[in-house]
Order: structure tokens, then C-alpha cells, then sequence
């Protein structure tokens, strides 16, 4: 939602007193006004490349069909032997990843760092039939959940826009914004009389005020969603968030990888000889062993990170019902020295994991992705809703006429003073809303202030009048 709604001569002739909160509704009209006209750009490209995100699941799955599946055969080969015909065709690298076939006709994926011309922070995964051994190809992967090249770019276009932590900063304005611009509309749509919400039989401006409110309305809860998940993992507020749950004893833990006594003599280099991920007893033995304590498919083996340390196995399905479970073997034993259950991660992991997935389009599969496509559009179609009100609002030469300002200053004491302390907590915590926010309101108190001393200024009435 980007602009706020009308005032039709009805609802300005309504008594202040039939509505409580009557002083804060210029102020929030003002507010989700101007929030929606200056943020919504931004929003707009978050919901274009957002919507091409939610499609490239299943694009990637057609244009990579070849490296992903295979005919499905009676047996597999050892987990080891298909890593070895990965490293005779890609010697290169070092392999930090296992992750095998995790069901019929699918392909074992071992994925390489410190490959020459592959992003650092992204691996290259070499695909190998299970069934023959066969390297069916390798291609750039990023990310738990596997993104392949055309993914990880639609990924990166929807998250920085290919700018690198610069570039973050739009998605992270975006999020802090689409929660209060949506909030506001709510507040505003169900402020009005049900009259005056009808779409059916009205036309011009009045019609869409109806048809962008009943989208914004339908959209809302998951445009909150989508607000507080996506700044989860935010560069500021993402850090802030991850600070308050560290103090609550809510951080997302992980096994150990430590054993005991550090005896490696004998046992080689971490990553075998060659970066073959043989260490110790083997990967054949580690993968049995995470199967015995219950780990099913999908599941990953890390090789140990250097002689001291264990092989990690976990599970990678973050489809509904989450897999998550992981544990530890001792490379010299191939005993479990460490368990960790998905189940017993405190509350707020779980809660920042599941948002996190559905937010990405991974929690529930296709339908997930269906309803993010659905969520992108509507607030695609909001925008040019609101963009053309702001347009159908203008009176001759003043296009688009914004919302007399002044309208904090008919907020009583006892409303505005709490709110200020709100926004002022917001603000710090969400950066990217408060210093926008802080700006905002200077230079509407500087115009105001201008506009007063020529004698021209101008305030929102107390009963809804913009």
C-alpha cells in the first residue's frame, strides 16, 4: 500500500468524538502518504525480483535437469567412490561438502572451494551419478539450499542488486518500511465507515482507494511477514536481532566438532590427501554411522576442518517437516561424540528458521512459492494503485497534493509522547526506518516552519480532513 485514502465530505463532517484515536489519524494518513510515495520504488523492484525468486525453483529444476537427475538404477555405489570419480574429473579445489543422492534418481552432489574462477564465498558442485559414477557436470552452487547459478543470480538481484553489501541497503529500507506502510493502511482502511470502503458502483479515485484498500487489506498479514522475516537476516537490524536473541538465550546452536585428546598422528591432513574428504575411517563409515542415530535423507557431510576435529552430518531438508538434525564422528573411531535435534533448538531458532524458509519459498514447496508470486503481484499492483491515487488526487497544477502538514501537532500529549519513545526505540533498532523517519520529520518541521512565518501553514483536522 502507498498512498492514503481520501477524505469524502461524509466522513469530514463525522464528530472527532465518535473516534478515539480521531488525533492520530492526520498523522498516520501523513505518514503512510509520504512513506508510500518515497519507499514505494524501492518496494517495487523488492516485489519484481522477489516474484522472478519465487519462480526460479522450478526453472531450475527444468534448466538443470541434466546435472540433477539420472536414471534411476538397483544400486548406488559407495558415497567414497563417487566422490572419487568427482575429484578424477575435477581435481582441483578442495572438497568441503558430500552431500549424497537424498532419493531415487537424483544425483550426489561434491562441492568444491578454492576452485579457480568461482566466487569465493560459493562452491562448485560436481554431480555424480550414484548409480555408475559418471560426473553428469559442475556448476556454481551458493547457499544451504543449493542455489545453481541461475537462482543464486535472481537471489543476489532480489537481496543487493548486484552491489555487494551496498546494494543491501535497499532491501533492508524496503523491509523496514513495508510493515508500517501496511500497518498504516489497515489502521486507515478500517477507520473508514463501511460505505465508504465500497468498490462495487463507484469509479475514478474513489474506485481505486477501493479496490487498492481491499487488496492492502487481504495482503497485509503477509506483507508483515514478509517485513519481519526479511529483516532477520539484514545487515543492521538483522545484527540488532541477532544480539537480543544471543541475550535470551535464543541463538541457533550447533554440534561440536571438537574431540577429545587431539591424537592425529597417522591420520593425514583434514581433507585427505588430495581434498578427497577421506579422513580417518572414511566418508562410507561417517554417513553409517549418522544413519544409525537417524539422519535420512536429505543429509550433508563437512570433512573435518583439521586433524582435530570431527566429520559433521546433517540434515538439509528445509521442506515441511524440517530435517535438521546433525551430529559429530570421530574420523578415528567412527563413533557419534556429539547430537543436536532439531527439536531441542530454543523457541526463537526455531521460529527465526521457519520464517526464514517460508520467507525464501522452501517451507512448503511449490505451494509456498505460489503464494509468494501472489504476494509479490499484489504488491506490485498496490504501488501503481497508489501512484495513480496520488495522481487522480491532484487539483489542476498541484499534482499530486500531499497531506497538510502539521497534523503532529494536534496529537494530544499523552498520545504523542509515547509514540515518539516508540519510534525513538524503533528507530535505533531498525535504522533503516528511524534515520529516514528522523529526516522526514525535520524537514517537514523545517517546510512547516517556512511556510508559517509567510503566513501560508496549514494543519490536518483532528476528524480525519487531510
Amino acid at each position: 500500500m502507498t498512498t492514503a485514502p481520501s477524505t469524502t465530505p461524509a466522513e469530514a463532517s463525522r464528530p472527532a468524538a465518535r473516534s478515539r484515536w480521531a488525533p492520530l489519524r492526520p498523522l498516520v494518513l501523513r505518514l503512510h502518504f509520504y512513506a508510500g510515495v518515497l519507499v514505494a520504488p524501492f518496494l517495487l523492484i523488492a516485489a519484481v525480483t522477489g516474484l522472478l525468486y519465487a519462480g526460479s525453483f522450478q526453472a531450475e529444476k527444468l534448466l538443470y535437469d541434466h546435472e540433477l537427475t539420472v536414471p534411476a538404477g538397483d544400486r548406488e555405489l559407495p558415497v567414497s567412490a563417487q566422490v572419487a570419480a568427482a575429484r578424477t574429473a575435477h581435481p582441483e579445489g578442495t572438497v568441503t561438502a558430500v552431500r549424497p543422492a537424498p532419493e531415487a534418481g537424483a544425483t550426489t552432489r561434491v562441492l568444491l572451494s578454492g576452485v579457480r574462477g568461482v566466487d569465493p564465498g560459493h562452491t562448485l558442485a560436481v554431480f555424480v551419478d550414484p548409480y555408475t559414477g559418471k560426473v553428469r557436470g559442475a556448476l556454481e552452487q551458493y547457499g544451504a539450499t543449493g542455489a545453481l547459478p541461475l537462482r543464486t543470480w535472481i537471489d543476489e538481484l532480489h537481496r543487493d542488486l548486484h552491489l555487494g553489501e551496498t546494494g543491501r541497503l535497499y532491501s533492508e529500507l524496503a523491509a523496514s518500511w513495508l510493515w508500517v506502510i501496511a500497518g498504516g493502511g489497515l489502521v486507515l482502511w478500517f477507520s473508514r465507515r463501511r460505505a465508504l470502503r465500497t468498490v462495487r458502483g463507484t469509479s475514478g479515485r474513489r474506485r481505486t482507494l477501493g479496490l487498492h484498500g481491499t487488496v492492502g487489506v487481504w495482503t497485509a498479514a503477509g506483507f508483515l511477514f514478509l517485513s519481519a522475516t526479511g529483516l532477520t537476516w539484514s545487515a543492521y537490524a538483522g545484527t540488532h536481532i541477532d544480539e537480543l536473541r544471543t541475550s535470551l538465550g535464543q541463538a541457533t546452536p550447533s554440534v561440536s566438532a571438537a574431540v577429545a585428546g587431539g591424537e592425529h598422528a597417522g591420520h593425514g591432513s583434514a581433507a585427505g590427501a588430495g581434498g578427497t574428504a577421506e579422513h580417518g575411517v572414511g566418508l562410507d563409515k561417517v554417513l553409517a554411522a549418522a544413519r544409525a542415530k537417524g539422519l535420512g535423507d536429505p543429509v550433508e557431510i563437512v570433512p573435518p576442518a583439521d586433524p582435530d576435529s570431527a566429520y559433521v552430518v546433517k540434515q538439509i531438508q528445509r521442506s515441511w517437516p524440517e530435517k535438521q538434525d546433525s551430529v559429530a564422528v570421530d574420523p578415528r573411531t567412527g563413533q557419534v561424540v556429539d547430537e543436536l535435534r532439531f527439536a531441542d533448538y530454543p523457541v526463537l531458532a526455531k521460529l527465526t528458521r521457519w520464517g526464514i524458509d517460508l520467507h525464501s519459498g522452501v517451507l512448503f514447496g511449490l505451494v509456498n512459492q505460489i503464494a509468494l508470486a501472489l504476494l509479490a503481484l499484489a504488491l506490485i499492483v498496490l504501488i501503481v494503485w497508489g501512484y495513480r491515487m496520488w495522481w487522480q488526487r491532484g487539483r489542476g497544477s498541484a499534482f499530486g497534493r500531499p497531506v497538510p502538514r502539521g497534523a503532529w501537532a494536534q496529537v494530544p500529549p499523552y498520545l504523542l509522547v509515547p509514540a515518539l519513545a516508540a519510534v525513538a526505540v524503533l528507530g535505533w533498532f531498525v535504522p533503516l526506518l528511524g534515520i529516514p523517519l528522523a529526516g522526514f520529520l525535520a524537514v517537514d518541521i523545517v517546510l512547516g516552519e517556512i511556510a508559517h512565518r509567510r503566513g501560508r501553514r496549514t494543519y490536518g483536522d483532528v476528524g480525519g480532513v487531510k
